[in-house]
């Protein structure tokens, strides 16, 4: 190993990554939780270090240099490098103590998570819980969580994977809009009312086809890119709408229609990293959450 060719630091080379993957400086400086002139001040030293501009001045984003894409995919490795060390740091931890990042759904982290943890509390109190509600898929290698709760197999080789069973998805609507409308007895009755969409409706429709029941996208007059909105616009009455039962049982407004008729399931997946179910806490936060989901989902 030439140790005299490693002359940079690698929170310059972390701020250069972030600023080629952010597309900006006051991006990156959010990403790593640092000021814009710090960051700047990282990326300049970098280039003044290897002797290369990184990025071409005077654009509202940044854009890389010949340069720069090409050290680009060297950083990433070293980031990928980085990454891997702090994993097998913590998959070695024994202790009880620390932080956990659990992501799920929006609306599983709001219905379902919050009496999981109370109950967590009490058993491994020096465990502290960072729950990430999202709809997107957050990434367990790049250490965007610890434990993901989702419902769809993945097929990354490095993670492991248990499923817990299955929630039962249900047709919802307001108690207003049934008044307006009237109770569907048939798929047929709801080929002419309004639906709440998601961000993927057309892959929605087509899946939907599948269980027997054949809309158009014409009959979806709102669209929701978060769980909890498309909840609540179902509540308002703006059309009928599918949630899991369990969580549209939690809500006196709302009526499920059609239960015979449409019974899906959706799978419910506990996921983490192999090095990180090492981890004493990971570990601890993973089997307490599989046995409370097992009981959900049975």
């Amino acid at each position: 190993m030439n140790w005299k060719n490693i002359a940079f630091d690698w929170n310059q080379v972390r701020a250069f990554l972030a600023a080629a993957e952010e597309g900006s400086l006051s991006a990156a400086a959010r990403a790593l939780k640092q000021t814009q002139p710090t960051l700047s001040r990282q990326v300049t030293s970098l280039e003044d270090t290897l002797g290369v501009t990184l990025f071409e001045r005077g654009h509202r984003n940044l854009q890389l240099t010949e340069a720069g894409l090409e050290l680009l995919e060297y950083a990433r490795t070293m980031a990928e490098a980085a990454n891997n060390i702090s994993l097998a740091a913590c998959g070695q931890s024994q202790t009880i103590e620390g932080r956990v990042r659990i992501t799920a759904t929006e609306m599983f982290a709001t219905y379902y998570l919050p009496s999981m943890l109370r109950k967590l509390r009490e058993l491994a109190p020096g465990i502290v819980i960072e729950v990430v509600a999202s709809d997107l898929v957050r990434d367990l290698i790049r250490r965007e969580a610890d434990i993901a709760i989702r419902h769809a197999q993945p097929n990354q080789p490095d993670l492991i994977a248990r499923r817990l069973g299955s929630l039962r998805g249900r047709i919802y609507a307001a108690k207003r809009l049934l008044d307006e409308v009237g109770v569907p007895r048939e798929f047929g009755d709801l080929e002419n009312q309004d639906f709440i969409g998601i961000e993927d409706t057309e892959s929605l429709i087509e899946n939907l086809a599948g269980q027997g029941l054949n809309l158009r996208i014409e009959q979806f007059k709102a669209f929701a890119g978060s769980g909890n909105c498309m909840l609540q616009l179902i509540r308002e009455g703006l059309g009928f709408g599918f949630l899991p039962m369990d969580t549209g049982k939690l809500f006196n407004e709302l009526v499920c229609v059609l239960p015979e008729q449409f019974d899906p399931e959706i799978p419910v997946w506990l996921v983490s990293h192999r090095e990180l179910y090492t981890s004493r806490r990971i570990r601890t936060v993973f089997d307490f959450i599989a046995q409370e989901l097992q009981g959900l989902t049975e």
